[in-house]
């Protein structure tokens, strides 16, 4: 019994011992945990740690500052100048400029990335998204947002363009808009139209006057030619005050190419087609005191029948009523804004291929109500097309002014251009 006793007396004296020293033990677990009222190393090691971590995401920030006019929300701004970007202390990268559809607006960063500026005019009354991203020297990205809406204009403008969209014209035909109100900010108009050709040619405006700009190749258009206006007119501020409303694209088509020539002393007209003569037809022009416009004329109008009234372009007796008056004129084609056409006579009698008897127009053998196709004023209606061209030589008259009517051909290219 005492080896059983003793060792139960020796684990009771091995537990007494041991007990201090697991309490020791506890007291100095929560003393390192706990603190005290004593200073912690410990807690100065991590707010060290917090400061490093700060200071290093400072290190990381971009230093590069993006700066977007006009201010985020801002209304009534104007459509050209207001718009501009710019980035501090970096470069701009990336600049998008949209509407409220998500159309963008072109637009180009400087060189040395500090600006963008668009390359176009905004619309007006629409609302416009930006974000533009810069990197600074460590290659670090800022971006900024904003938004604003460009002005609603008291007063508008349009224009009126020939030839219609999807129309087939004559080589001859230009690209003709006129605006209904006179514009004093004519590159600013110009450069919003764009004309684009299939196959590339080189395209120049002209203005006549501050309400009509002519469009046209150096020379007559290649038969076949696809033509696509863009009238980005919209937000173009045309005169103080007074901006574009019109958005819109036109595209028309080059038909087979047609020149005829009117030799004055010959009495003939050669209709050419492709470069080839397929037709030789009498004719009758101005008689002396009213000669027909030398030069290139290009076809505007073609009416089946229509009246002519000499007081209408100036010929008028001493009772101030027109020299003539004849209600039935048929296959008239307009070859200027002045009244010159060439059309059927059906009263001409001898006249075609032998003597000038006109008032300056160019008569073609024709019956009266124009039912005879066989005529050569219906053969040449029947394949004429608004766009030919009639060339007109060796007249006692003056070469036709270049505005009166599409005859802008009768200008030199460089002097067109410039």
């Amino acid at each position: 019994m005492r080896p059983i006793s003793g060792a139960s007396v020796d684990a009771r004296g091995r537990g007494r011992k041991g007990l201090p020293a697991l309490l020791l033990g506890v007291l100095l677990v929560v003393t390192a945990c706990g603190g005290g009222g004593g200073s912690d190393p410990g807690s100065g090691n991590a707010k060290g740690k917090e400061a490093g971590e700060s200071a290093a995401a400072e290190t990381r920030q971009s230093q590069a500052v993006v700066t977007i006019a006009p201010k985020d929300g801002a209304k009534s701004v104007d459509t050209s100048g207001a718009l501009k970007v710019s980035a501090a202390k970096g470069k701009l990268t990336t600049v998008e400029v949209k509407d409220a559809k998500g159309a963008k607006i072109d637009g180009k960063i400087s060189g040395d990335g500090a600006t963008w500026t668009p390359s176009t005019h905004l619309a007006a009354a629409t609302k416009y998204t930006v974000h533009a991203v810069a990197k600074d020297s460590e290659g670090r990205e800022a971006a900024e947002d904003s938004g604003f809406t460009t002005l609603t204009p008291q007063n508008t403008f349009i224009g009126t363009f020939t030839p219609e969209d999807g129309s087939k014209v004559g080589v001859g035909m230009p690209f003709s808009i006129r605006f209904t109100r006179g514009i004093t900010n004519p590159e600013d108009v110009e450069k919003a139209i764009t004309i684009k050709t299939e196959p590339a040619v080189e395209v120049a405006g002209h203005w006549f006057g501050n309400d009509r700009l002519d469009f046209r190749p150096e020379k007559y258009w290649k038969a076949g030619t696809k033509v696509t206006v863009d009238l980005n007119l919209d937000g173009v501020e045309g005169r103080d005050g007074v901006y574009g409303k019109q958005d819109k694209t036109v595209a028309f088509t080059i038909g087979r190419n047609q020149v005829s020539v009117v030799d004055v002393k010959k009495l003939t007209m050669k209709v050419m087609q492709e470069g080839k003569v397929v037709k030789t037809i009498p004719v009758t022009t101005g008689k002396p005191g009213m000669e027909t416009w030398n030069g290139q004329m290009v076809i505007s109008e073609r009416l089946t029948v229509t009246r002519m009234n000499g007081a209408t372009v100036g010929y008028t007796d001493a009772d101030g009523k027109g020299e003539y008056d004849i209600k039935d004129v048929p296959h008239a084609m307009r070859l200027t804004t002045s009244g010159t056409f060439i059309h059927g006579n059906y009263w001409g009698g001898g006249a075609f291929g032998n003597y000038n008897a006109s008032h300056g127009c160019i008569g073609l053998r024709d019956v009266r109500g124009g039912y005879d196709s066989g005529v050569p004023a219906a053969w040449f209606f029947n394949h004429s097309m608004i766009g030919d061209v009639v060339v007109v030589k060796n007249s006692n008259d003056a070469t036709v002014a270049p505005d009166n009517g599409f005859n802008g051909w009768n200008m030199p290219w460089e002097k067109w251009k410039a």
